[in-house]
């Protein structure tokens, strides 16, 4: 019998190591599936995307669709005429959508339109916020969604209180952590860059809407970053949207910022596990820095993912200085690890599809 054919679509560089974990699994099951990487543009260049898929063990995708750019109604309008063209050609048995991007929910409806069952890995995620985007793409995924992957038992309990029914909320785990524990070994080895010594700086990130793109938000933030880079050095990954905000604002970056270039995912990882503390407003970043029980500031107002809160807190720009100040006295507090965050992930997914998959046939 052939092999299903399967899907794996991601939009944004987050959803990789997301991926990688569920393509190491299939890959360990020959006959399984036959998996294919989609990947819809979202995030396109070679430092954003490309550079990531050697690092998590990805191929090259399958099919690139090219769809990045324009506003939100636009990407989400082109990338599910791209996914409803590819599908007409090659019909997939199931298809898998990572997150809560444009991309992931236009992958989403396309699929569902054609009658193809959907997983949404990284179901269940609720920030509180609902004219978020990324609030509506997740909660409007879940709602199509044939098979519902939540990274956490709160996750999950989210969904079950939603209506979805419980056959389809599988608990399998959160992917990052997984990814994480695999790459760590290879990540600690790679060399910081230079000037950067192990335990003697902090890393910053900062690229959502609501911090960059309003000009006065953006300065805001930036003066809070000069206030902690006079006490420790700061290295910032900057995000391509992120220059380009300060550029149209005219604002300069703070003295004691160590600009570096996007990263790929085990240079970043390294650059994390050597670090005093993280600055982030990333998701994905608070979930590495509970795995690492690495100080994390989050530099958001709520987070979808409160089980990173017991070594993570939500800092606005006006505390930023006096919470790293804390970290720094060794007042903040260890970091601990949720049920299901592990290297049994994969299994966990793998088990999910051959169960589902034998209800299909």
């Amino acid at each position: 019998m052939t092999a299903p054919l399967l899907h794996l679509v991601a939009a944004a560089r987050p959803n990789l190591p997301k991926l990688s974990v569920l393509w190491a699994a299939l890959a360990a099951q020959p006959g399984l599936t036959e998996a294919r990487l989609v990947h819809t543009g979202q995030h396109y260049d070679s430092a954003m995307f490309g550079d990531h898929l050697g690092d998590l063990g990805l191929p090259a995708p399958h099919h690139a669709l090219g769809m990045a750019g324009g506003s939100h109604a636009e990407l989400t309008g082109r990338t599910m005429l791209a996914c409803e063209q590819l599908w007409q050609r090659e019909r997939p048995a199931l298809v898998v959508v990572v997150g809560d991007v444009d991309g992931t929910l236009a992958a989403a409806l396309a699929a569902r339109k054609l009658a193809i069952p959907v997983v949404h890995l990284e179901a269940g995620l609720r920030g509180g916020h609902p004219d978020m985007a990324e609030e509506i793409n997740r909660r409007a995924v879940d709602a199509v969604a044939t098979l519902l992957w939540p990274p956490s038992l709160g996750a999950a309990e989210t969904l079950l209180r939603e209506g979805h029914v419980a056959s389809r909320v599988v608990a399998v785990g959160n992917t990052m952590a997984a990814s994480l524990l695999a790459a760590l070994p290879a990540a600690r080895a790679r060399a910081l860059p230079a000037g950067l010594v192990a335990g003697g700086y902090g890393v910053l990130t900062l690229h959502r809407a609501e911090n960059v793109d309003t000009p006065a938000r953006l300065e805001h933030w930036l003066g809070a970053v000069g206030q902690v880079a006079q006490r420790l050095p700061l290295a910032w990954p900057l995000h391509p949207r992120t220059a380009k905000r300060m550029a149209e604002a005219g604002l300069a970056m703070p003295a004691g910022v160590r600009v570096l270039p996007p990263l790929g995912y085990l240079d970043f990882l390294g650059l994390l596990a050597g670090a005093r503390l993280v600055a982030s407003d990333s998701g994905g970043i608070q979930e590495e820095a509970t795995m690492l029980d690495l100080p994390c500031l989050t530099l958001r107002e709520s987070t979808e993912r409160p089980e990173t809160l017991s070594g993570s807190r939500l800092v606005a720009p006006e505390a930023l200085a006096d919470a790293v100040a804390e970290v720094l006295a060794g007042a903040w507090p260890h970091a601990v690890r949720p049920p299901l965050w592990d290297a049994e992930v994969g299994a966990r997914m793998a088990a999910s599809l051959e169960a589902f998959l034998a209800e299909l046939r």
